[in-house]
């Protein structure tokens, strides 16, 4: 979504965290805290977590059973795995597979299948996301609207019944706060206890959202912040549950939707009477948007350009389950080929702000479009190096630097402060809005719906209320402090296009709930909800450069 610390501009990335020397994740104090997984155990809980790693981060989908069971979990004996593998050799298809699965089916071999299976359809989910992502869009969201409708119609007044009941929850997770905050512990357990009781991920909006701050409450109480943080980003959903979540959000929210119109009409604008495109993405975010970028371009008048992606990711250790650019690249170029687009792909992973205008290859007569969806906000904003620059202001200037035909820059409204309860009250104002969205646009019973709030959205709460210092992933700043931001770097910001800003609010208002809203602040496209501005939206371009 897909889109979390950035809510769901992140949606498709996984957060980075600090192993041991053998990559093993550090589980000191986490023994404490394994009331917050009552949800899985056993085997069950191994075979998910496996499933989900392996499923993500697998570089080559349907390459034999031998990928498969590299998933399984790890207390299998050696001769089974061999049985399976040796299986697979065999057979060369599932069939041979299938026949002992239907035998066995909760042992190895079962696992073995049901991993090969759900790869096979992770692979078609990807397949039909990238070829056919906007038809799908656009179907689920007639299917959302039909489903709402009749479940609003018949559960209106139960609905009603049910919020008139609900102790003021907000009120009790500021006041845990302050307690946790001034280390009256006792107190702070008390109010815990309170917001537990009345908490729940399947109730109305606030139950949900006190369900995800509870948990992050209660690791901090434990001291368990960072190793139950670490743990989370090892135990996330399954993959084919996390793309179908991202579905839902993309029906049901104008957020994403309109960043990638948005970006993507940006670049058909500076594309006027040009044959080459290239475009330096910071997070690639598996490469949705650009799919959609590939068929527009499919369809351009005079033919399609050639098109260049550079992907730059950020340094991660090698036991994140995290999506490699590589399969990225694998899947736009088969969509290129589909689309009839000359497509070329480079991936860079290093630390950003060591990327410049050497590491690109670029060519005389490209244009070059350099993308932040929602990205920088990883950046740490300190002065840590000895020109006194953070990481922040020298990927800017190096930016700058590279003198694009255009900087798209998507950011999330929003600071935290520089404290606990300062982050811990803003973040709580941030989520309650965008927990309301979900509600006013999903309906309560929806099997997804929780995959969503409490465990993308959760586990991006968790990081934020649980964790300090360095461990806190994002930093996110308001626009009116990133316009001066670029600015200190030498960038100019452009002016909107009105044809696009018209084109956008139209999208809005005919295919999205009422309460979305796009406006105009200055130079930015600002997305929004019942009057909470959540993301901004600006294009730049060096200083100097001379405007056409």
């Amino acid at each position: 979504m897909m889109p979390v610390q950035e809510p769901f501009a992140q949606i498709l990335s996984s957060p980075s965290f600090s192993a041991n020397s053998d990559n093993t994740i550090n589980r000191d104090n986490v023994e404490g805290a394994q009331n917050l997984f009552q949800d899985c155990s056993g085997d069950q809980c191994t075979l998910r977590s496996s499933l989900s790693i392996g499923a993500l981060a697998a570089r080559s989908v349907l390459n034999g059973m031998e990928e498969a069971s590299r998933f399984l979990p790890k207390d299998n004996g050696l001769s089974k795995d061999q049985q399976v593998n040796q299986m697979t050799r065999e057979s060369g298809n599932c069939r041979v597979l299938k026949k002992r699965y239907n035998r066995d089916e909760d042992g190895e071999v079962g696992r073995a299948y049901k991993v090969f299976m759900m790869m096979e359809e992770l692979e078609e989910m990807f397949d039909k996301m990238m070829l056919r992502g906007y038809e799908t869009c656009i179907e689920d969201m007639k299917k959302l609207r039909i489903t709402k409708a009749d479940k609003a119609k018949n559960n209106k007044k139960g609905y009603r019944k049910r919020r008139s009941n609900v102790v003021d929850l907000y009120t009790l997770l500021i006041n845990c706060a302050q307690a946790v905050s001034a280390s009256n512990f006792r107190t702070a357990h008390e109010l815990l206890k309170q917001i537990k009781q009345h908490a729940s991920a399947t109730g109305d909006a606030t139950q949900r959202l006190a369900q995800c701050f509870a948990k992050g409450l209660e690791a901090r109480l434990m001291g368990t912040g960072r190793q139950l943080w670490q743990l989370l980003t090892l135990e996330q959903p399954l993959a084919i549950e996390y793309l179908k979540a991202y579905n839902l959000y993309m029906a049901t929210c104008s957020f994403n939707r309109v960043a990638l119109f948005f970006n993507i009409m940006t670049i058909e604008h500076a594309m006027v009477g040009k044959s080459k495109l290239h475009i330096v993405d910071y997070g690639p975010h598996h490469g949705f948007q650009w799919a959609g970028l590939l068929r527009w371009m499919a369809n351009r008048e005079g033919g399609p350009p050639e098109v260049r992606i550079t992907a730059i990711s950020r340094l991660q250790p090698r036991s994140c389950p995290s999506e490699g650019t590589d399969d990225t690249g694998r899947r736009l170029d088969k969509c290129a080929r589909e689309f009839g687009v000359p497509f070329k792909f480079h991936a860079i992973t290093a630390k950003w702000e060591t990327i410049c205008i050497d590491d690109l290859k670029t060519e005389a007569d490209e244009v070059l479009v350099v993308i932040d969806l929602f990205s920088f906000s990883i950046l740490r904003e300190e002065n840590i190096y000895f020109d006194g620059l953070s990481p922040r202001d020298t990927v800017l200037n190096n930016i700058r630097k590279m003198r694009p035909d255009v900087f798209i820059q998507g950011i999330v409204n929003c600071s935290y402060g520089t404290s606990f309860l300062m982050r811990f009250r803003e973040a709580l104002f941030y989520y309650s809005a965008l927990f309301d969205m979900l509600d006013a646009t999903i309906p309560r019973d929806s099997k997804l719906r929780p995959v969503l709030e409490q465990n993308m959205l959760g586990h991006s709460v968790l990081n934020l209320v649980a964790c300090e210092g360095a461990d806190v992933v994002n930093c996110p700043e308001k626009y009116r402090r990133w316009q001066v931001r670029n600015q200190r770097a030498g960038l100019r910001q452009l002016p909107l296009k009105p044809n696009i800003v018209k084109v956008l609010k139209d999208k809005v208002m005919k295919d999205h709930h009422k309460d979305f809203f796009i406006g105009e602040d200055g130079q930015w496209l600002l997305q929004g909800w019942m009057g909470r501005i959540f993301y901004a939206h600006s294009t730049w371009v060096a200083e100097d450069t001379i405007s056409e």
